[in-house]
């Protein structure tokens, strides 16, 4: 496995690797002074990007950019201490970390995060580049749209459908549907402002 961003996101994605005695073969990243990771080399982006590959960069929008450019396949990373049903699916580019728990017949979409012990309920939807942080739980029936980033802790209760890059602050207690774009912070959680789209 190959990776795109020499960052701390990228070290867990390691750490992931390792634990699955699966290859890292290096990092790419466009910083040129970054020569290693860990033991890793790291190559300029100038290079041929390889495959399989996964973008280890945090931020949502610019793993997006990175993924609409590169004509490369995608793996994703489960760590073994992840407990995933047989009924969900995963797709390509996605990051499933270390005692995170996704239940049966949830949809993760193509190159999210779903952080350590964050929780996703049965049926759960999630759209591409999205980001589940740490201790989130997600109740059943949780649709959650394209590019949202949802906080440390937050917990959106069963049924309810957030927009796409909506923002959720981290300790959120999410009871009705969110808009696009909208930042919801607090319990209940609020709308506090909308970004830009």
């Amino acid at each position: 496995m190959y990776l795109y961003g020499a960052s701390g996101h990228s070290k867990v994605i390691i750490d992931i690797l390792e634990n699955n005695k699966m290859l890292v073969e290096g990092v790419f990243d466009d910083n040129e002074n970054i020569k290693q990771i860990f033991h890793y080399q790291v190559f300029s982006i100038k290079n041929e990007i390889k495959s399989p590959l996964i973008i280890s960069i945090g931020n949502n929008k610019i793993r997006k950019q990175i993924a609409e450019k590169l004509t490369v396949d995608f793996g994703k990373a489960v760590h073994s201490s992840a407990v995933v049903s047989e009924r969900a699916t995963i797709g390509e580019g996605t990051v499933v970390m270390q005692n995170a728990v996704i239940q049966s017949c949830s949809k993760v979409g193509k190159h999210c995060i779903i952080n350590t012990v964050a929780s996703v309920g049965h049926d759960c939807v999630i759209a591409n580049f999205v980001h589940i942080a740490p201790r989130t739980t997600l109740c059943g029936n949780v649709q959650v749209g394209e590019g949202s980033w949802v906080g440390a802790g937050t917990t959106i209760i069963q049924g309810v459908k957030i927009g796409k890059w909506v923002v959720i602050g981290a300790g959120a207690v999410v009871v009705r549907d969110v808009p696009d774009y909208a930042v919801v912070v607090g319990n209940p959680g609020k709308i506090i402002k909308y970004n830009n789209p």
